[in-house]
């Protein structure tokens, strides 16, 4: 069932009402650091908004389109989360002023949001007309997971390594030392230069593309409906930069998160085959309901985030206790 252009405007017209609420209430005035309360109550109200959005589609179009977009959901949220991580590095790499954070989070999601709109659109058009892609989407998420779990295993840290673009702006335009405010560009001695913000957002940004080449591919493993498709990667975008804030040093602490990504990556790479397979006509690939992907995906969350914790305060635990046995 493909919605009517009229569903398409009004869940977008939707989004950007929230989103400039959200910017007129949380970045008026002088620029501020987010609290916990606040980081809270925002990460908590766009849950509560995609929540109330599945059941919307649950009533409207039934259990399996509600299903898919509760399974892309929680899997394009928990590859957000992941994104974090990244994010965190970059605002430690450029020791980005924790006033100015939240504009360098808003253009990257602004951002996020374009660029998986353009891969959406292009990715529902070349699966319509080229269904081998599928083998290719499901072979590409395979090798992702592997590839995270090999890092993980190895103790590779996350680097943000300077791409091609980013190099280009350090020696093209003239930076000036510091930050100024949370200006990109100011005028010194008749002279114009960017700021570090300018050369942050590039970094967040180019890392927002490579995050795009992961998630577009995943959700797609789930559902071929764009509408699904969009409204999944739009939800999980939105309070992002509220989740960073909140999440603070809990963020180190999710040390199973990556194993987690790397199952539900491999889970629905493999289930990008069979399907392909299954349509195919080969009749030993299963279909592969999409209850039983919302069940494995929202199990194995809650597993590697429950274990991560654990692990997080038996650590805190040990170091805690030669400490007091000196005194």
């Amino acid at each position: 069932m493909t919605e009517p252009l009229w569903a398409w405007i009004v869940v977008i017209g939707g989004l950007l009402l929230v989103l400039a609420v959200d910017l007129w209430i949380v970045d008026r005035g002088e620029a501020r650091e987010f609290s916990m309360r606040q980081a809270g109550a925002w990460v908590s109200f766009y849950v509560a908004l995609a929540v109330i959005f599945g059941v919307i589609l649950w009533v409207t179009s039934g259990p399996v389109k509600a299903g898919e977009f509760f399974a892309g959901y929680i899997t394009e949220y928990s590859l957000s989360v992941d994104n974090l991580f990244v994010f965190f590095i970059i605002m430690s790499r450029f020791a980005v002023p924790r006033a100015y954070q939240h504009k360098v989070l808003l253009v990257g999601i602004l951002l996020a949001l374009v660029m998986r709109g353009i891969f959406i659109a292009l990715g529902a058009a070349a699966l319509e007309r080229f269904g081998w892609l599928f083998y290719v989407f499901g072979a590409f998420l395979i090798y992702t997971a592997v590839n995270i779990i090999r890092q993980h295993v190895k103790g590779e840290a996350e680097e943000v390594n300077e791409n091609l673009l980013l190099r280009w702006v350090r020696r093209t335009l003239p930076t000036t030392e510091g930050y100024v405010g949370s200006k990109i560009s100011v005028k010194i001695d008749g002279k114009r230069m960017v700021t570090p913000m300018l050369i942050v957002m590039i970094a967040i940004g180019s890392t927002d593309l490579l995050f795009a080449l992961d998630s577009i591919p995943a959700i797609f493993g789930l559902t071929t409906d764009p509408f699904i498709v969009f409204t999944a990667n739009a939800f999980a975008l939105m309070g992002l930069r509220q989740l960073y804030f909140l999440l603070g040093g809990l963020l180190q602490k999710l040390v199973y998160i990556s194993y987690g990504l790397a199952f539900i990556l491999g889970f629905i790479g493999v289930k990008l085959v069979m399907e392909a397979l299954h349509s195919s006509g080969v009749s030993w690939a299963p279909h592969i309901p999409i209850w039983v992907s919302l069940t494995i995906i929202g199990s194995t969350m809650v597993i590697t985030t429950v274990a991560s914790l654990i692990k997080a305060r038996l650590d805190t635990r040990k170091s805690v206790e030669p400490a007091s046995e000196q005194v």
